[in-house]
C-alpha cells in the first residue's frame, strides 16, 4: 500500500516530464560563468597617470625589477635581450623567467617572450598565446626558437598568458583660475592657464589566462578581478618612488581609472 502511494503512475510522471520540457529557456539562465569554460579569461585595468609614457615604459620594461614591487613574484630574470632598436638606441627584454608563489612550498616558475614597442607598448606571452602587436614594430626583437624547445612554451599551470600594457601619452593643459567654475569653464576657449603643459599618460592593461586544470580556473574566479587592479597599482606606486628618487616628487600620480574582468569563449 505504501509503496503503490508513494510510486507516481505512467501517467502522471508523462505529465511531469512533458511540463519539465516546456520551461522557457529563459527561466533556466544562469547568473554565474560557467567556471569550467572552454575560452581564456580575460582582465582589464586602467589609469590615467601624472608621468611622462618614457616614465611608464621604464618601469614596466624593467622585468628585473619585478620581484621587488609586485605582490608574490618571488623571482624575476631577464634571461634574453632584444638587438638595439634603431630609434631608441636601446635594447629590450625579450625572455624572462619568473616565479610566483606564496612560498617556497607553493610557487610556479614559468618563462616569458617579451615584446616591445618602444614608449608604447609591452607585451609578455607564456603558453600558446601569440602576440597582438605588429611585427613591423618589433623587429628588434630575435626570433624564436622552434616550439619544441622554447621554454616559454613549455607545459605549466597555465596554458596560455598574455599581459598587454598600452600606453598613450598626452600633453595637460590645467585652465585658468578664471574658467575652473561650471558658469566660466566656456572661458578656456579665450583664457589659458601660465602654468605649462603637465605629461600625462593613459595606462591599460589586459591581462588573458587559462589554466591546465579547469578546476584551478574555477577556484581562481573570487580573486581573479582583483589581479589587474592589484598589478597596476604596484606598478603605479613603483613609477612614483623612480620619479622620487630621480628627484621628480613634483609629479602627482593617478588622476582616474578603471578595471573590469570579463570571459571569453
Amino acid at each position: 500500500m505504501a509503496t503503490k502511494c508513494l510510486a507516481p503512475s505512467s501517467r502522471s510522471l508523462t505529465h511531469s516530464v512533458r511540463n519539465i520540457r516546456r520551461i522557457p529557456q529563459e527561466q533556466r539562465r544562469t547568473f554565474l560563468p560557467n567556471p569550467f569554460g572552454s575560452g581564456p579569461q580575460t582582465l582589464t585595468a586602467s589609469r590615467t597617470l601624472d608621468y611622462s609614457n618614457e616614465t611608464i615604459f621604464d618601469v614596466i620594461s624593467d622585468v628585473s625589477s619585478y620581484s621587488t614591487f609586485i605582490p608574490y613574484c618571488q623571482s624575476s630574470t631577464v634571461t634574453k635581450s632584444s638587438k638595439t632598436d634603431p630609434e631608441t638606441k636601446k635594447s629590450y627584454p625579450e625572455e624572462a623567467s619568473l616565479t610566483i608563489g606564496f612560498d617556497s612550498a607553493v610557487a610556479e616558475k614559468f618563462y616569458s617572450r617579451i615584446y616591445t614597442i618602444p614608449g608604447t607598448s609591452i607585451e609578455a606571452l607564456s603558453g600558446a598565446a601569440e602576440s597582438s602587436l605588429p611585427a613591423s614594430k618589433t623587429s628588434h626583437h630575435n626570433p624564436r626558437p622552434d616550439i619544441t624547445s622554447d621554454p616559454t612554451r613549455s607545459k605549466s599551470v597555465l596554458t596560455h598568458l598574455s599581459t598587454l600594457w598600452t600606453l598613450k601619452p598626452f600633453r595637460y593643459k590645467p585652465p585658468p583660475e578664471s574658467a575652473k567654475e561650471p558658469g566660466t569653464q566656456h572661458m578656456n576657449h579665450t583664457e589659458t592657464s601660465d602654468m605649462p603643459g603637465q605629461d600625462r599618460t593613459d595606462v591599460s592593461l589586459k591581462i588573458e589566462y587559462q589554466f591546465a586544470n579547469p578546476v584551478y580556473g574555477a577556484m581562481s574566479a573570487a580573486a581573479a578581478p582583483k589581479v589587474a587592479e592589484k598589478m597596476i597599482e604596484a606598478f603605479e606606486r613603483r613609477v612614483k618612488e623612480v620619479v622620487a628618487s630621480r628627484g621628480g616628487g613634483g609629479e602627482r600620480g593617478m588622476v582616474g581609472g578603471s578595471n573590469s574582468v570579463a570571459e571569453s569563449r
